[in-house]
C-alpha cells in the first residue's frame, strides 16, 4: 500500500506512468505500447537546443533525449550530464573539458576544483568549487547549426531519411591561456548535439597566437567522470564492463568492429580522483580520455589553428542488446549517412576488354550496379604507365553507356614495399599486418598522389582499398611525411583519412575493410572467416546467414559486405564453387536470397554473373525483388534466430517510416519441408494492435498483435528455400 500511495503521488504532481515505473524499478512492468515517445521508432519531437539559466549562471545543451548542464562562472565546466528516457544521471564528478600538454606542459582547459568524494556530485557543493587558476579560463561562448564535416556527394540510392550534415546544434565554448603565461594560446571545446539522438560530439581546436611554434606532446578532448556500469570489488573483474556508453571517434582503424578499430583512440581508465570506489586497489576504469595513446606530437606554428578528430558518445536507455544495437546503428546512420548506400556489386577476376564488356553488359542485363576489377584481376591502377590510364577510361565510357559504375581494387598495408618505405616499429614492436610500408615515406606520397590523379582522370567510381592504415607507428627519422614516432600514426592517419574525405565529396564508393565509417568510408567486412569459402556448398549458406545474424548488431545491412564465391576461393575443390553456374543453380540462388533477403551485398567474385539463360533470368528476378522492396530490405534488422542448419532461421527487417514497415525472411536449411509457429516482434516497426500481413502470393490477412507487441505468424518453407512476408 505504501508503493502504491507513492505511486499515485507521484503521478499527481505530473510525473509520467514511464517515469515512475523507471524511479521505482519497476520498468520492466510497463508494456511497450504506453511509450509513446520511442526515439527510436518516432525521434522528430526531440530537437537540440542551448537555453540558458541566468540565475544559476548555466548553459544547458539537450535534445530532450540527452541533457548537458555546464557552469559558466568562476570557469566553465559540466556539472550534469543525465540521460532522460532512462532518467538516470551519467556524471558523477567534474573534470576539466579538456586536456593539452604543449611542450611538455600538461594543461586543464577549464573544469572547477573542490569537489571531495568522486562516488556522486552533490549539486549543492556547487557553489563552493573554485576556478583552478592555472587552468585554461573561459571568455566566451557562441552557437550555431551543424556545418558538414566533410562534403558528401550524393549520386547513388541511400537511406531516404537522411540529412547531410546532420541536424542539430554546435554550441562552442573558447577559454584563454592564464594571464601569467608569456604564451597566448587559444583553445576552444566544439560540442553538437543532434535531433533524435542520444548522443554528443565533442573535439578541440588550438589557435597559436604567439610569436613562437609550439608542439602538441598529447591532448585529451573529453574526460567524462561516468558512473560506473559494475561494482567491482576485486581486481579479476576489473574492466571488464564499461559504463554503459557507446563510443565512436573518427580515428578508427586496425578493425572491422568499433570496438577493436577505436582502442588507440580513446580508453576507459581509473580515476585518480575517485578515492571512495569499492575496488580495493581503485582500479576501476569509469573515467573516459578520448584523444590518441600516441602523440600528436605535432607542431602549431605561429598563426596556425590546429583540430582534434572528433569523438561522439552516445548514452543507451537499456542493456538490452537489441536496443542497444539499434541506438549505434541510428549513429550511423546520422552522422555518416554514406554508409546507407548499397549498390549491387560484382567483382571481376580478370582486366581484359572482351571480359570487362562482358561483365558490364550482364551487370546491366540483370541489374546490378556496379563492377569492381577485383583482386587477382590483373589490373594495376599503380603503374603509371599512360596505357592503364586509357584502359581505365574506356572501361568507364563503356560503363556508363550501360549506366554501371566501375571501379579497382588497390593494396596499400600488409605488403613490404623496400627498406627505405617500409615502417621502421619500435622495439619489441612489429607490423600489424607483419609487413606495412609507411604512409609517411617518399613512396606513401607517391602513392597518394597516384590515387588521386587515377580518379580524378580516369572515371572510375569505385576503390576496395585493401589493407587500409591499421595504425602502425614508424621510428624513421628519414621520411618526409613525419619527423619521429611521436608524430608517426597522427600524420599518416591524416594522410589516409584527408584521401577519404575527398573520396566522399567527388562520389567515389569505397570499399575498405576497416572501421573507417567516420572518415569516409562506405562498406567494410560484415564479419566472415575466408577460408570458410572453400567448405562444401551447402555449408557455406548457413555460415553467410550467421555472419549476418552476429555481424549486424552494431551494423546496418549496407555497412558490410559477404562473399559470394563464383569460382574457386581458398581451395575447396568443385564442391566449394558454384561454376558452372547453371549446374548449381539452386545453390547460387540460395546464396543471393540469404544475402539479399537481409539487405546485405556480397562479393559474387568470378568471371561472369551468368552462363545460360536460365541463370540470368534467376539472377535477374531476384535482384528485382530485391529493387520491389529495397528500403525495407536496408532497413534495420531485428534478430530473429541464428541460422543452425537444423530448424527455421528468420531475421526481421523494420523501419516504422515506411508503407512496408517490416519484412521478415525466414530460411529452410534442410531438404524437407518444415512449417513453423513464429512470434515476430513488431515493435519497432512502429505497428500496433493488428496489422496487415502479405505472403509472397500477394495474398493478405490482418492478424492482431499480443502485449508485446507481438504477432504469431505459421509459415510453412519448401526445402533448402526462401519464404517472406510483409508487414503492413
Amino acid at each position: 500500500m505504501m508503493v502504491l500511495g507513492k505511486f499515485v503521488r507521484m503521478l499527481r504532481f505530473g510525473a509520467s506512468l514511464r517515469s515512475v515505473l523507471v524511479i521505482a524499478g519497476f520498468a520492466c512492468l510497463l508494456p511497450q505500447r504506453i511509450i509513446a515517445s520511442d526515439w527510436l521508432i518516432e525521434p522528430t519531437g526531440f530537437v537540440a537546443k542551448v537555453q540558458t539559466i541566468e540565475a544559476e549562471r548555466e548553459l544547458v545543451l539537450t535534445n530532450g533525449l540527452l541533457t548537458r548542464r555546464f557552469r559558466i562562472h568562476p570557469n566553465l565546466a559540466t556539472v550534469d550530464l543525465k540521460n532522460q528516457q532512462s532518467g538516470e544521471t551519467l556524471l558523477r564528478g567534474i573534470k576539466p573539458e579538456a586536456r593539452i600538454t604543449i611542450n611538455g606542459k600538461s594543461w586543464d582547459i577549464g573544469g572547477l576544483v573542490g569537489q571531495r568524494n568522486y562516488a556522486f556530485l552533490d549539486p549543492s557543493v556547487l557553489s563552493s568549487l573554485q576556478a583552478d587558476p592555472q587552468a585554461f579560463q573561459f571568455v566566451g561562448h557562441e552557437v550555431r547549426d551543424i556545418q558538414e564535416r566533410m562534403p558528401w556527394k550524393q549520386i547513388r540510392p541511400h537511406a531516404p531519411d537522411v540529412a547531410w550534415p546532420p541536424r542539430g546544434v554546435e554550441l562552442r565554448f573558447d577559454f584563454v591561456m592564464p594571464k601569467t603565461e608569456n604564451s597566448d594560446l587559444a583553445v576552444s571545446v566544439h560540442y553538437e548535439l543532434y535531433d533524435g539522438l542520444p548522443c554528443y560530439g565533442k573535439w578541440i581546436s588550438i589557435t597559436n597566437r604567439s610569436a613562437k611554434e609550439v608542439r602538441l606532446d598529447r591532448y585529451q578532448s573529453d574526460l567524462l567522470a561516468a558512473i560506473e556500469h559494475t561494482s567491482e570489488v576485486d581486481a579479476l573483474s576489473i574492466g571488464l564492463t564499461p559504463p554503459n556508453l557507446h563510443v565512436e571517434t573518427e580515428m578508427a582503424m586496425g578493425g572491422m568492429t568499433s570496438q577493436g578499430a577505436n582502442r588507440r583512440s580513446y580508453r576507459w581508465v581509473a580515476d585518480p580522483q575517485y578515492d571512495s570506489q569499492v575496488n580495493y586497489e581503485k582500479k576501476t576504469p569509469c573515467l573516459l580520455e578520448v584523444g590518441p595513446d600516441l602523440g600528436p606530437g605535432i607542431s602549431i606554428r605561429p598563426g596556425d589553428r590546429w583540430e582534434s578528430y572528433r569523438g561522439w558518445v552516445l548514452a543507451h536507455d537499456s542493456t538490452d542488446r537489441e536496443r542497444c544495437g539499434l541506438a549505434v546503428r541510428k549513429m550511423f546512420r546520422t552522422l555518416a549517412p554514406w554508409v546507407t548506400e548499397n549498390p549491387l556489386m560484382m567483382h571481376l577476376i580478370a582486366s581484359d576488354e572482351a571480359s570487362v564488356k562482358r561483365a558490364i553488359d550482364q551487370c546491366h542485363e540483370v541489374g546490378f550496379e556496379m563492377l569492381i576489377l577485383s583482386f587477382g584481376s590483373g589490373f594495376n591502377l599503380e603503374s603509371r604507365n599512360p596505357e592503364i590510364l586509357k584502359k581505365a577510361q574506356s572501361f568507364s565510357t563503356y560503363a556508363a553507356e550501360k549506366g554501371i559504375e566501375i571501379g579497382s581494387y588497390s593494396l596499400l598495408a600488409s605488403r613490404s614495399v623496400n627498406k627505405q618505405s617500409d615502417v621502421v616499429p619500435p622495439p619489441g614492436e612489429k607490423p600489424v599486418f607483419g609487413n606495412s610500408p609507411c604512409l609517411g615515406s617518399e613512396w606513401g606520397k607517391q602513392y597518394f598522389d597516384r590515387l588521386y590523379e587515377f580518379h580524378r582522370e580516369s572515371g572510375f567510381r569505385l576503390l576496395e582499398h585493401d589493407g587500409s592504415y591499421p595504425g602502425d607507428p614508424c621510428a624513421s627519422h628519414n621520411h618526409p611525411g613525419h619527423h619521429d614516432l611521436q608524430d608517426s600514426r597522427w600524420n599518416q592517419w591524416q594522410q589516409i583519412s584527408t584521401f577519404y574525405r575527398w573520396c566522399r565529396g567527388q562520389g567515389l564508393f569505397l570499399n575498405v575493410p576497416d572501421h573507417y565509417f567516420m572518415a569516409g568510408s562506405n562498406k567494410t567486412g560484415m564479419g566472415y572467416r575466408e577460408v570458410n569459402w572453400s567448405l562444401p556448398r551447402e555449408e557455406q549458406t548457413i555460415h553467410t546467414r550467421q555472419n549476418i545474424y552476429d555481424g549486424t548488431w552494431q551494423k546496418t545491412p549496407s555497412m558490410g559486405w559477404m562473399f559470394v564465391p563464383l569460382t574457386e576461393y581458398h581451395g575447396g575443390g568443385p564442391k566449394a564453387t558454384i561454376e558452372p553456374l547453371d549446374q548449381n543453380l539452386d545453390h547460387y540462388r540460395n546464396m543471393i536470397q540469404s544475402n539479399l533477403a537481409l539487405g546485405v551485398q556480397a562479393c559474387y567474385r568470378g568471371p561472369r554473373l551468368y552462363d545460360t539463360d536460365r541463370v540470368k533470368d534467376m539472377v535477374k528476378a531476384q535482384v528485382e525483388w530485391y529493387k520491389a522492396h529495397r528500403e525495407i530490405l536496408e532497413s534495420d534488422l531485428i534478430h530473429g534466430r541464428r541460422a543452425d542448419a537444423k530448424s527455421l532461421d528468420w531475421m526481421l527487417h523494420a523501419n516504422p517510416k515506411l508503407k512496408e514497415k517490416g519484412l521478415v525472411a525466414i530460411f529452410n536449411p534442410t531438404g524437407t519441408e518444415m512449417t513453423e509457429t513464429l512470434q515476430i516482434p513488431l515493435y519497432y516497426t512502429g505497428i500496433r494492435e493488428k496489422t496487415a500481413v502479405v505472403d509472397a502470393a500477394g495474398n493478405r490477412t490482418i492478424l492482431p498483435l499480443d502485449r508485446k507487441d507481438s504477432v504469431e505468424l505459421r509459415a510453412t518453407v519448401a526445402p533448402h528455400s526462401m519464404q517472406y512476408f510483409v508487414f503492413e
